[in-house]
């Protein structure tokens, strides 16, 4: 018999997820249950993904053997109370909310002896592209860990990290695609006001940060050294790039990248 794989919380992130396990065909769609308190989201992922959708989160929890909560951090005190009492000793609990430690999340459930991951992926999931930190309570046995592991690698890349860096996993993962399309938009803008068309230029910026990823995960070389290979004596790039010193790129990254941890920790 399969797994039934619940969801709580039906937007951007649970359908990422939801999406990543039915195009690498780890669940089919008639052992996936969902609930969210917004109509509408529900009835887009039922129509999307041909799931079962339920009246509440109680019946989510009772049926799931595999529990996703993909709401806000601000909700989950609302939530845990009435899944604690519905959920199974054996069923496998993932929040994907940010700053909600395993201790917040097995206080809210009432109880202790449930099974508790807590992890935090990315948008890039909506493409299969995420990125996602996990870690879990003592309850979770290696098995299960390696299972939770492989269905978040559905989307993406999945890593343990220890819970005291979960904040930082927030920082430089979780919400660092804002950053990045910052960026792209920026670059494609300069173009734009160098003369070349607004999709072009976006088409341009994107793809030029999609192979330098590419390029750096595959070589492994340190990013110093690729960027070096660019940058030609007396050339364009070494130009920009003293502009960039200049302005305080890497300082500005470092800053914005620290606030973000901070105030993960402060959620």
């Amino acid at each position: 018999m399969e797994k039934k794989i619940g969801f709580i919380g039906l937007g951007n992130m649970a359908t990422a997820i939801m999406g990543g396990l039915l195009a690498k065909k780890m669940a089919k769609p008639e052992n996936v249950i969902g609930y969210d308190k917004f109509a509408a989201a529900s009835e887009k992922a039922k129509t999307a993904y041909k799931i079962t959708t339920a009246i509440n989160e109680e019946a989510v929890a009772e049926a799931a053997d595999l529990l996703i909560l993909a709401v806000k951090p601000n909700v989950l005190p609302e939530v845990l109370p009435k899944i604690g009492k519905a959920v199974r000793k054996s069923t496998v609990i993932i929040s994907i909310a940010a700053g909600k430690t395993l201790a917040f999340l097995e206080e809210g459930l009432g109880r202790s002896d449930l099974k508790v991951v807590r992890c935090m992926p990315n948008t890039p999931a909506l493409v299969l592209e995420g990125c996602t930190g996990v870690c879990a309570n003592k309850n979770v046995t290696k098995k299960e860990m390696d299972e939770t592991l492989k269905l978040l690698g559905s989307f993406g890349k999945a890593s343990v990290v220890p819970e005291k860096l979960m904040d930082v996993v927030v920082g430089i993962s979780g919400s660092s695609p804002a950053y990045v399309f910052m960026f792209i938009e920026a670059m494609a803008d300069a173009a734009v006001l160098a003369g070349m068309p607004r999709a072009q230029a976006y088409e341009f910026s994107a793809q030029a940060v999609l192979g330098s990823a590419k390029l750096l995960l595959e070589t492994g070389k340190h990013p110093g050294e690729l960027k070096d290979m660019v940058c030609s004596p007396g050339g364009t790039t070494i130009e920009a790039v003293k502009v960039l010193e200049e302005m305080g790129f890497r300082a500005s990254v470092m800053d914005a990248v620290e606030a973000c941890i901070e105030k993960s920790k402060n959620i």
